[in-house]
C-alpha cells in the first residue's frame, strides 16, 4: 500500500487515532499561528478598531467557512468507506463525482456570499465605525472561497484515506507564507485591513494546490473521464451525507450571529475583548478538531470494513484521549490567560484594560469547561464517520437554541457574561443529543457492516 495512504481497519484503535490526529493538531497550530499573527499585525499596526472590525462578523465568515468545511467533509465519508471496503473502482466514481459536485456549490455559494454581505452586515448591527472595513475585509476573504475549498476538499480526500500529513505539510507552508505576506502588505506596502485578507486568500490557494499535487500521485485516485460518467443514486448519497452537515454548520453559525447581533449592540471595547478570545477560540479548539477529522476516517474505514468491534473500542478510547487533551489544555491556557489575551489588545487606556478584562473572563469560561467541547468533537465526529450526519444536525439546532436563548434572553438579566456561558450551555445541549444517538447507533451495528 502506498505511504500516502493508510488503513486504520487494523491495529490498537487509541494509538491509531490519537497519532492520526497529531498531524491534524499541528496543521491546526500552524492555521491558527498565522491566524494569531494575522490579528496581532492588524491590532498593533492598525489599532483597535482593525480588530473590532476583524471580530464584528466572525460568525458569518465562519459560517461560509464551516459550508465549505461540510461539503469537503461530508464527501469524504463515503470514500473512507469505501477505501475501508476495498471498494476501489466505486472510490474513483465517488471522487470523480464529488469534484463535479464540489466545483458547483462553490460557485453557488461564493455568488451567495458576496450578495449577502452588506444586508448580514446591517443585520450584526456591526458598529458603523469599523463596518467599511469588515466590508472590504469578507469581501476579500468570500472571493477566496474557491480556494478554501480547493484546501478543504483536497485535505478531506487524503485524510479519508488515511494520510493525515500531506494536509500539515501543506498547513506549516501556507501558514509561513500567510505571516510573511501580512507582514509585506500590512506593514510595508500598507495595504491596510485588505492585504491581510489578500495574504489570507493567497495562503490557502497555496495549502490546496500542495494537496491537489499529493493526491495526484494516489493510485486510487486516479479518475478518468469514465468516472465522471452518471451512476443512478450516487450524487443523491454524497449530498444526503453533505447537505445535514451544511445544516448543522449553519444553524450552529446563526446562533453565533445572533451572539455577534447582541455583542455588537455592546461597543466597540466589549467587541475588542469578546474578539481577543474568539481569536484563541481556534487554538483552544484544535486539538478537538483533529480528533474530529480521525474519528471520521477511522469510523468510516471500519464501517466500511465491517469491523463493529473496533468501532466501539475506538470511541472508548478516543473519549479518554478527549477529555484529557480537553483538561490539559485548557488548565494550560487559563494560567496564560492573561499574557496572551493582553497582546492582542496593547496599551493601558481605560478602553483597553476594560477589553482586557472582559476577553480573559471570556477566556477562563470556556477553558475552564473545554472537556465537554472536546466530547461533542469526538462524538459528533463518529456518527458522521458512520454514515449518520442527521442527528449532528439535530446537536446543531441545539446549539442555536442555547446560544440564541442565553444571548437574547439571558443578556437582559446578566449581561455580557450570558453570551459567554452561551457557548457553553450549547456544547451541553448538543452533547446530550450526540450522547442518546450514538448509544442507539451502536446497538444496532451488526457484526458485518454492509453500507450498501
Amino acid at each position: 500500500m502506498s505511504t500516502e495512504v493508510k488503513s486504520m481497519t487494523e491495529g490498537k484503535p487509541g494509538k491509531l487515532i490519537f497519532f492520526f490526529a497529531i498531524p491534524l493538531m499541528l496543521g491546526n497550530m500552524f492555521q491558527q499561528f498565522y491566524t494569531i499573527a494575522d490579528t496581532l499585525i492588524v491590532s498593533r499596526v492598525l489599532g483597535v478598531n482593525a480588530l473590532a472590525a476583524l471580530g464584528a462578523a466572525d460568525w458569518y465568515n465562519y459560517m461560509m467557512l464551516s459550508i465549505v468545511q461540510a461539503i469537503a467533509q461530508g464527501f469524504s465519508i463515503l470514500l473512507a468507506q469505501d477505501f475501508g471496503a476495498g471498494r476501489y473502482a466505486h472510490l474513483k466514481k465517488v471522487m470523480a463525482h464529488a469534484i463535479s459536485l464540489s466545483a458547483i456549490l462553490t460557485l453557488l455559494l461564493t455568488a451567495a456570499a458576496q450578495l449577502s454581505l452588506n444586508p448580514v452586515l446591517s443585520l450584526l448591527r456591526t458598529p458603523q465605525e469599523v463596518r467599511p472595513m469588515t466590508f472590504l475585509y469578507l469581501s476579500i476573504i468570500f472571493a477566496g472561497i474557491p480556494a478554501q475549498m480547493l484546501f478543504n476538499f483536497g485535505a478531506s480526500v487524503l485524510r479519508a484515506l488515511g494520510n493525515s500529513r500531506s494536509p500539515l505539510h501543506a498547513m506549516v507552508f501556507s501558514s509561513f507564507m500567510n505571516i510573511g505576506l501580512d507582514l509585506l502588505f500590512v506593514m510595508v506596502f500598507h495595504f491596510g485591513i485588505a492585504g491581510a485578507a489578500v495574504a489570507t486568500v493567497i495562503s490557502q490557494a497555496s495549502s490546496g494546490i500542495w494537496c491537489l499535487l499529493v493526491i495526484r500521485r494516489i493510485s486510487y485516485l486516479r479518475i478518468g473521464r469514465p468516472d465522471f460518467g452518471e451512476e443512478k443514486g450516487l450524487d443523491g448519497r454524497l449530498l444526503f451525507l453533505s447537505v445535514p452537515m451544511i445544516l448543522q454548520n449553519v444553524l450552529i453559525s446563526v446562533g453565533g450571529m445572533i451572539v455577534e447581533y447582541v455583542a455588537n449592540g455592546m461597543g466597540v471595547t466589549f467587541v475588542a475583548g469578546f474578539t481577543a478570545t474568539n481569536k484563541l477560540y481556534g487554538a483552544i479548539e484544535m486539538a478537538a478538531v483533529a480528533y474530529g477529522y480521525s474519528m471520521v476516517t477511522y469510523m468510516g474505514q471500519n464501517y466500511g470494513a465491517g469491523r463493529s468491534d473496533r468501532i466501539r473500542k475506538g470511541y472508548r478510547s478516543a473519549i479518554l484521549i478527549a477529555i484529557v487533551t480537553g483538561t490539559v489544555l485548557g488548565y494550560g491556557m487559563i494560567l496564560a490567560g492573561h499574557a496572551v489575551t493582553g497582546a492582542f489588545l496593547p496599551g493601558t487606556s481605560a478602553d483597553v484594560m476594560r477589553a482586557k478584562q472582559i476577553a480573559f473572563q471570556y477566556l477562563f469560561i470556556v477553558c475552564s469547561t473545554l472537556p465537554i467541547l472536546y466530547v461533542l468533537h469526538v462524538t459528533r465526529s463518529s456518527l458522521q464517520g458512520l454514515g449518520n450526519t442527521v442527528m449532528p444536525m439535530a446537536s446543531g439546532i441545539a446549539e442555536f437554541v442555547m446560544r440564541t436563548f442565553m444571548a437574547l434572553v439571558m443578556t437582559g438579566v446578566f449581561g455580557g457574561v450570558s453570551i459567554m456561558y452561551g457557548e457553553v450551555v450549547a456544547w451541553i445541549g448538543a452533547d446530550l443529543i450526540l450522547a442518546g444517538a450514538l448509544i442507539k447507533c451502536f446497538k444496532r451495528l451488526p457484526a458485518e457492516s454492509d453500507v450498501y
